[in-house]
This record gives structure tokens, C-alpha cells and sequence, in this order.
């Protein structure tokens, strides 16, 4: 998993979406966290699947979460094709900029979309953090051998 996840609400995101994918029922899958700035290329071509996390800061998505991006693609993307993803996007007022660069960048990479993306506006409440849990869980268990 890597993601930018600044304010208290998007860091329960993240740990919601962590709780999903580290279910006890999910089993031979090994859940790695990054934090967009400290992942590397390494990290992305060790991984069998990706879950992505992102707050949207002026429509856009997060800064670091572009340069992770920006910093792997061209060493990954051809070895990392057809690797199953989803993501998340937060944002206070709108995410559609950061809606259309997560789809045109993560279809450079190839990767297959394998779980329905979260994707809000507004205060994080219970039902996000339970379809944050499930989009973890769902991922995580489309590697599951």
C-alpha cells in the first residue's frame, strides 16, 4: 500500500483499508505499508498488487503521491503490467482532477483495477471507513494463491 495520508481523517483511511487487507481469513498475502515519499522502485517491483491512497488538494491529487508516481513509473511499468490495484481518494470539496490522473497514470502502468475505487467528498464517517476496509480486503484478496 502506498499513500499520502496527512490529516487524522485520511491516516483512518489508511488504517481502515490496512484492517481489510490484513483480515485473518486472507491468507499467503503479505500487506507492506509506504509512505508515498518513502517508496521506491524496489518496493513497486517486489509487489504483487498495489492499493493506492490519496487525499485530492485542489482537485488534484497529492503532491506525493505524484512524485511516487513520477519516481517509478518508467522503472516499473512494464514489469509490473496487469499487477491487480484500487485506490482511494479523499477530498474536502472535489476529486475529479485527482479521479482522471489516477485512471490515465495507473493505465500507463497496465495495472488491472480489481476492486471498486473509494472515491468522496466530505467528512470521513463510518460507512467510508467500512468501504475503505473492504476495498482493502478486496484487493488483498485477489492475490490470495
Amino acid at each position: 500500500m502506498v499513500h499520502h495520508s496527512p490529516s487524522l481523517s485520511t491516516r483512518g483511511l489508511a488504517d481502515a483499508v490496512l484492517a481489510g487487507a490484513r483480515l485473518p481469513e486472507i491468507t499467503g498475502v503479505e500487506v507492506v505499508e509506504r509512505e508515498a515519499l518513502q517508496a521506491t522502485v524496489e518496493d513497486v517491483l517486489s509487489a504483487d498488487g498495489y492499493l493506492l491512497g490519496t487525499t485530492a488538494n485542489f482537485g488534484y491529487l497529492s503532491g506525493a503521491l505524484k512524485h511516487f508516481f513520477d519516481t517509478t513509473f518508467h522503472a516499473t511499468h512494464e514489469a509490473t503490467r496487469k499487477r491487480p490495484f484500487s485506490y482511494w481518494i479523499h477530498g474536502g470539496y472535489d476529486t475529479t482532477g485527482a479521479e482522471i490522473a489516477m485512471k490515465s497514470i495507473t493505465t500507463g502502468y497496465g495495472w488491472q483495477l480489481v476492486a471498486e475505487p473509494l472515491v468522496f467528498t466530505g467528512e470521513v464517517d463510518e460507512q467510508q471507513t467500512q468501504l475503505a476496509a473492504e476495498l482493502g480486503a478486496n484487493v488483498a484478496a485477489s492475490l490470495m494463491a
